[in-house]
């Protein structure tokens, strides 16, 4: 039995190093959801073999834990629970969310798997050199470093594969999915780039200390990582290794010798050479055809992304200097991005991170949590000035391209793995120590009981994802069939209930609600009604769910009474949640305007219900002078009150809001430029709705009497003539239209 376990061990130390390239399909998140349940399993089976080994007499390298930097870890994941047991909400802080599973029970599986291979690694024979001499393993951490390197070399080649098929035109039936930018097995550009970035860098240790074999393995490797890295045009990335690539040059150009030294020097004169030619064709880079060029050419504080980045970082940043020392506890991002958001300075709706992993760690466990994260950079710096200058080049892209993305398990367990092998590489040859032997009984009750932790953490979670896909395959085929699929992976208990509220809501208010009728489209209301009321009662914090809740409540069937005061109480927490983002305030009108669509038409209390929605909607526009959306809808209803004065004074303040297209604001804007006859400024929004959705006939027909009206028959013309092809038949809905237009047409012969 020992002598099993003791072959098996290593083994499952190394299935983190093999994670990255796992993509299941037929699940949710099937990029993310497998590689984090396949870590949480490996790494307790990991835990309850060496429990058993340990207990049993199998010695290990316990004198490692007297070097003071083995304990970083350790203490970032003390600090990291007691700021989450202070923090908003433990149990969401240690699971996380479904989506990818950074919550601390994944940080306590990799802190438990970098102390397994600190205490299992046998010690080099020499420093900097790969290869095992002593110990019972001897060849683990050179198996590692191949490893990392083959499935980087995997990773990489897929993603180039990717691009390929997409320049191509195709897709490749054996690849993953493309959504965005390239992301192979990671699915997300960022992730791919951020791991690549490190393992980069391991292939390059392979390269040096390998044989003929692994030099072209670990050549091969390098190549397809950076041209995936640049392929994949995340810009931290590529920006750390240029700058990595600098230091390198710099220090070569300073320190070597030989050919080196002038090689170095050359290399570093062409960077700094085309560097400035990049800063002087800047503005003609910005539109080249090459995504990686493009984007970096287009850096700048104004430019979308940056200024988002700009705003959360300073914003989050504010917010957490509110608790600087105790945290908001971990996975709670998102509670501080709700208090902050503004739809006029950031164009993403919901944030879990900050994309800068320092200020996470600042903002989740606080002050204490920030310093042991940059203590353990720093450590495995200062062991890497030691031993070897490549894996302090790794951890310089490392530090670097965390200040614009944060960390996956993928990456954050490859710095702790390679945190490992450097103190281990660092040490002067130690000898194993035994435990006390147990009797065998007592060592497999212990492994067994931290065996059983999978059913728990990965089994049932897994289940509970595979149940949410079924059931979401049949949610408008079977509404009853995906309801029962749901309710059993709802009834499992796990951590995935508000991943359950947040697919709930977009299937009813995407698809089930509009496409959906009579007993259907009630069953999935309720199924959705249910499932987010549990959550807003079980998650108060959660300004997602609340707003969700929300619109569910306000696209019920006509056949479904909604309940006012409930609805009232679910956005006024959505408002106090996240202030300024706007739905949930049209929402909250939309209640006075529903009583007002329910009395007849002259009802004088009509108008006491849309004084109602004026004042919601006033107030909002007070609170975010940036949107044009708030001062459309008012300029509406105040024309429908027959305060055309008012109306224009909205409608006036909105237009130059109005910088790009978005459909909240282009619909109202219709309506109103329509109904006071200003037809030029109508042409304008139905052209952005038109464009928006090219087979949306009955908007494109609009726009053709519109433009007539406007002045400009010719190109109403074209428009008919497109209708003519597409839809000939919604031509006859307005006769004087088409008598027109027909009579201008023969006008022109």
């Amino acid at each position: 039995m020992n002598d099993r376990l003791k072959q098996v061990f290593p083994y499952l130390l190394l299935v983190p190093a093999v994670l990255p390239l796992v993509y299941v399909s037929g699940i949710l998140y099937p990029y993310v959801t497998p590689k984090t349940f396949l870590l949480q399993g490996s790494g307790a089976l990991a835990l309850a073999v060496f429990s058993y080994l340990a207990l049993a007499g199998q010695a290990f390298f316990y004198a490692r834990l007297r070097e003071p930097a083995t304990w970083i870890p350790a203490a970032l994941l003390s600090v990291a629970y007691v700021a989450s047991l202070s923090g908003t909400d433990f149990y969401h802080s240690f699971w996380g969310l479904l989506e990818r599973g950074d919550g601390l029970l994944t940080l306590t599986v990799i802190t438990v798997s970098f102390y397994l291979i600190l205490l299992y690694a046998p010690t080099p024979s020499g420093v900097g050199v790969p290869t095992i001499s002593v110990g019972t393993d001897r060849k683990f951490l050179e198996r590692l470093i191949k490893t990392i390197t083959v499935v980087a070399g995997i990773v990489a080649g897929i993603a180039v594969l990717q691009w390929v098929t997409l320049v191509l035109g195709g897709r490749a039936w054996f690849l993953p999915p493309i959504t965005g930018r390239i992301g192979s097995t990671l699915g997300n550009a960022a992730f791919l780039a951020g791991y690549l970035g490190m393992a980069l860098f391991v292939a390059l240790v392979a390269l040096r200390d390998a044989n003929r074999l692994w030099r072209r393995i670990g050549t091969t490797t390098v190549a397809l990582s950076v041209l995936a890295i640049l392929l994949a045009a995340t810009r931290g990335t590529i920006l750390a290794l240029l700058v990595a690539g600098v230091v390198a040059l710099a220090f070569l150009g300073w320190k070597g010798v030989g050919e080196w030294r002038r090689y170095a020097r050359y290399g570093f004169a062409a960077l700094v050479v085309i560097a400035g030619l990049f800063f002087v064709f800047r503005t003609e880079l910005a539109n080249a055809p090459f995504e990686p060029v493009r984007r970096i050419a287009q850096i700048s504080l104004s430019e979308g992304t940056v200024s988002s980045r700009l705003f959360v970082w300073s914003h989050i940043a504010e917010e957490a200097l509110e608790r600087p020392f105790s945290g908001y506890g971990a996975e709670h991002i998102a509670r501080i991005f709700d208090t902050v958001y503004d739809p006029g300075k950031i164009v993403e709706q919901w944030f879990d991170r900050s994309h800068n992993a320092f200020l996470d760690y600042f903002a989740q466990y606080g002050i204490f949590g920030l310093a042991l994260y940059l203590a353990l950079i720093g450590a495995f710096a200062l062991y890497a000035r030691r031993l070897d200058v490549i894996f302090l080049l790794l951890i310089l892209t490392y530090a670097l391209q965390n200040f614009f993305v944060f960390d996956t398990p993928a990456s954050l367990w490859l710095l702790y793995a390679l945190f490992a092998l450097l103190i281990v590489r660092s040490e002067e040859p130690v000898t194993p120590v035994s435990l006390k032997p147990r009797p065998p009984l007592i060592a497999g009750a212990v492994a067994g009981l931290i065996a059983l932790v999978i059913i728990p953490t990965v089994v049932l979670p897994l289940y509970a994802n595979i149940l949410l896909t079924r059931g979401y395959l049949y949610h408008l085929i079977d509404v009853n069939r995906a309801n029962a699929s749901f309710e059993r992976g709802l009834a499992l208990g796990t951590y995935a209930d508000l991943e359950y509220g947040y697919q709930a809501y977009s299937m009813y208010t995407d698809h089930q609600a509009i496409q959906l009728s009579g007993e259907d489209r009630v069953a999935a209301y309720s199924y959705a009604l249910a499932t987010l009321t549990k959550n807003f009662e079980a998650y108060p914090y959660d300004a997602r769910t609340a707003t969700y809740l929300g619109h569910v409540l306000d696209t019920a069937p006509p056949e479904i009474a909604v309940d006012d005061v409930f609805d009232q109480q679910v956005l006024s927490r959505a408002i106090e949640l996240s202030p300024l983002r706007a739905q949930a305030w049209y929402m909250m009108a939309n209640i006075a305007l529903r009583k007002a669509d329910a009395l007849p038409q002259g009802d004088r209390g009509k108008e006491q219900y849309f004084r109602e929605a004026i004042a919601v909607l006033e107030e909002y526009a007070q609170k975010e002078a940036t949107l044009s959306v708030p001062r459309y809808i008012l300029a509406s209803l105040y024309y429908k009150l027959g305060d055309t004065i008012t109306a224009k004074k909205w409608a006036d303040e909105a237009f130059p809001l109005y910088t790009h297209f978005d459909v909240a604001a282009a619909q109202p804007a219709v309506k109103y430029y329509l109904a006071i006859g200003d037809w030029r400024r109508a042409v304008r929004f139905l052209t952005d709705l038109v464009d928006n959705d090219p087979s949306d006939y009955d908007v494109l027909y609009d726009l053709a009497k519109v433009t007539y009206l406007a002045g400009d028959p010719a190109a109403a013309v074209r428009i008919v003539e497109q209708l003519r092809s597409s839809n000939p038949a919604i031509l006859g809905t307005d006769q004087n239209f088409l008598n027109a237009i027909t009579a201008y047409e023969q006008s022109q012969k």
